[in-house]
């Protein structure tokens, strides 16, 4: 069985109260449409990912290695068959026995209900979706007031993502006509078999303007956070300045370092490698390569932000302590803080540089270098 993913991403999400179509929308470090597509990217079994965009947002979406797009329609319907029939006539789609479509709007999906989907397909079922029983009462009503009552008994309320054999899906969808509520609507229309597995509470569509407070808090609750500190020191040795945190200040001697000894970079990298498990920036840049000899150290925390990104995490915040009696920090945190910030793509907010003295006790009481502590919060986005 090969698995191909469509996401459907076209809608406008009018409901949702924002300025933008909610898959954009910002969501606990994140967009709304990053988390979801997370969910398929660390799915080993699927062989295709597809995503259906509005036209208008075809530009805006830069996607990722191994992240096909196509252009929705006018409908969620139509976005559907678009991407249906952009996944069998790609070449890694073409070769592919089942798909899931799942909704952008749904990014707290969990692995388990993911798996469930899958086992009713590879245990031969042509469709499956994942629904939960409506147990609360139900009411007709109109202009604010109750009008009768509804009987729940054999209610379901559909979730995503639903799992299908792919061409029989998409031979449903070529045939419908008009709108559908989603594809088991579809499906059903072409008399397919519809398997019910568990859905979860937690998998929440975000449609009005509450529902983004309520996915943050479950996504914060699962996110992967990762702690990092970092130290380094460098002697003094000739010179008429030093650089600290990619900045030159003015002093009677430098710092002597295989690069620019730019201590607190030195320590921020570390710090960073850390929370990645990515050891020292000794391994990621040896000394003994020539190619470093005096190198600027703003090219080793770019590096390690890269990393930062390329494994799914993002610096939530980040703090540099300098150790030292002189040259005297104050002066020049705040153009120290703009630098870090600029390296690293965090507001100024997020961006700590402080100093603090040894009280003229050891190695740096006695001025014969410089020391620095860092450290960093990773989040996963």
């Amino acid at each position: 069985m090969k698995i191909a993913i469509l996401i459907v991403a076209a809608g406008r999400g009018t409901r949702a109260g924002t300025e933008r179509p909610k898959q954009w929308e910002p969501l606990a470090g994140a967009r709304v449409i990053d988390w979801t597509l997370r969910l398929f990217q660390e799915l080993s079994e699927a062989a295709q990912i597809m995503i259906a965009l509005h036209p208008d947002d075809m530009a805006k979406f830069s996607a990722p290695p191994g992240i096909d797009v196509t252009a929705g329609g006018a409908t969620r319907a139509d976005s559907v068959r678009a991407g249906l029939e952009a996944i069998t006539a790609s070449t890694l789609g073409r070769d592919c026995t089942h798909v899931l479509i799942h909704d952008v709007a749904r990014p707290c999906t969990s692995r388990a209900l993911i798996d469930r989907v899958l086992e009713a397909l590879r245990g031969g079922a042509q469709a499956a979706a994942p629904a939960l029983p409506v147990t609360d009462a139900l009411w007709t009503g109109a202009d604010g007031r109750v009008t009768g009552m509804q009987d729940r008994s054999g209610l379901y309320r559909a979730q995503t993502p639903q799992g299908f054999d792919l061409h029989a899906i998409l031979e449903a969808h070529r045939a419908h006509q008009g709108n559908a509520a989603d594809d088991v609507a579809v499906a059903r229309v072409a008399g397919l078999d519809v398997v019910i597995v568990p859905g979860d509470d937690s998998n929440l569509k975000i449609t009005y303007p509450p529902d983004f407070a309520r996915a943050e808090a479950l996504l914060r609750g699962s996110m992967d956070i990762r702690i990092g500190s970092g130290y380094d020191v460098h002697r003094f040795g000739p010179g008429h300045h030093v650089t600290l945190c990619g900045v030159a200040v003015p002093h009677t001697r430098g710092l002597q370092g295989h690069s620019d000894a730019d201590v607190g970079l030195h320590a921020l990298c570390d710090a960073i490698y850390g929370a990645l498990a990515e050891g020292d920036i000794g391994r990621h840049f040896p000394p003994s390569d020539a190619k470093w000899k005096g190198a600027e150290s703003h090219i080793f925390l770019r590096r390690a932000v890269a990393l930062t990104k390329e494994k799914g995490f993002s610096i939530s915040n980040l703090d540099v302590t300098l150790v030292c009696e002189e040259p005297k920090i104050g002066p020049h945190a705040a153009t120290m803080r703009a630098a870090l910030a600029e390296m690293t793509g965090l507001e100024m907010g997020r961006v700590s540089v402080k100093a603090t003295t040894s009280e003229r006790l050891g190695f740096t009481g006695r001025e014969e270098g410089i020391a620095a502590m860092a450290s960093v919060l990773l989040v996963t986005g």
